[in-house]
């Protein structure tokens, strides 16, 4: 399913400026895990299903305002336990006192494997591997994107009880570029369905600091699923920082409408 990721701006680090740039990617799967959150899960599509993803989102800190416009992410089951990604997105920023810049995002492009798929009896979690490329289609001057290829490693991790479920796990951020800093980036996340419609649940996240100037972020989102039917689904998430708040984070969302088929 998904996640959306902060990115501080090259051009505004020594104001603690930080663009958004939005990931989401999906998989058909009972538990409804991924979006609206950060974290990811190792649920991918089912063969030969799509799952596209409309979405939108936004973060407030001390002296910037950005996010999303308008993003899709497409996700395909190209053969079984094997998800392949893409995601373009139209981003802004908006510095404080200055003009809102608008523009192209970088394309992301990468690919889910679950390596393990255990029966619902059994006591061990699903795996997957999910490396993603970060193509630099932004202008990095205006803080979409940092001008260099960018490759994440995570491996994510799922259990379900019941109508609980229970997902995370992390990798690390491949960032070269003068001033940026390799990172790691850790997530979980625990739903809960309601009914046949809703889920709703909590992820606690950490990412550590990605740019010589910019410190670490750690947070929360609240979120809910709501399954209009079997193709159609509503994503949203909203939350803040709980470390280095007014730096990263005092307020951040996410909105997005899931098509299956």
């Amino acid at each position: 399913m998904g996640r959306f990721r902060l990115q501080p701006s090259r051009t505004s680090v020594g104001a603690c400026g930080v663009a958004l740039l939005v990931v989401a990617e999906g998989a058909i799967g009972p538990a409804s895990a991924g979006p609206p959150f950060r974290t990811d899960d190792p649920e991918p599509v089912d063969t030969r299903h799509w799952e596209i993803n409309l979405f939108s989102a936004g973060t407030l800190t001390r002296d910037t305002t950005s996010g999303t416009v308008a993003g899709i992410d497409a996700n395909y089951g190209l053969a079984a336990n094997l998800q392949v990604h893409s995601t373009v997105f139209l981003g802004y920023s908006a510095n404080a006192g200055e003009t809102t810049q608008i523009g192209l995002g970088d394309w992301e492009i990468g690919a889910k494997y679950r390596i393990l798929e255990p029966n619902e009896n059994a006591w061990w979690p699903q795996l997957a591997v999910y490396p993603l490329i970060e193509v630099p289609t932004g202008n990095a001057n205006l803080g979409f994107g940092t001008g260099h290829v960018q490759v994440f490693l995570p491996a994510w991790l799922q259990k379900d009880f019941d109508v609980w479920t229970v997902y995370g796990g992390g990798g690390y951020w491949f960032n070269p570029g003068a001033g940026n800093r390799n990172y790691w980036f850790t997530g979980a996340v625990l739903e809960r369905k309601i009914d046949d419609q809703l889920t709703v649940g909590i992820e606690l996240f950490h990412q550590t600091s990605n740019a010589r100037g910019m410190p670490a972020s750690t947070g929360y989102n609240l979120g809910a699923i709501y399954e209009f039917s079997e193709h159609f689904r509503l994503l949203v998430s909203a939350g803040n920082g709980l470390q280095n708040i007014t730096a990263t984070n005092k307020f951040s969302y996410y909105a997005g409408l899931q098509i299956n088929f």
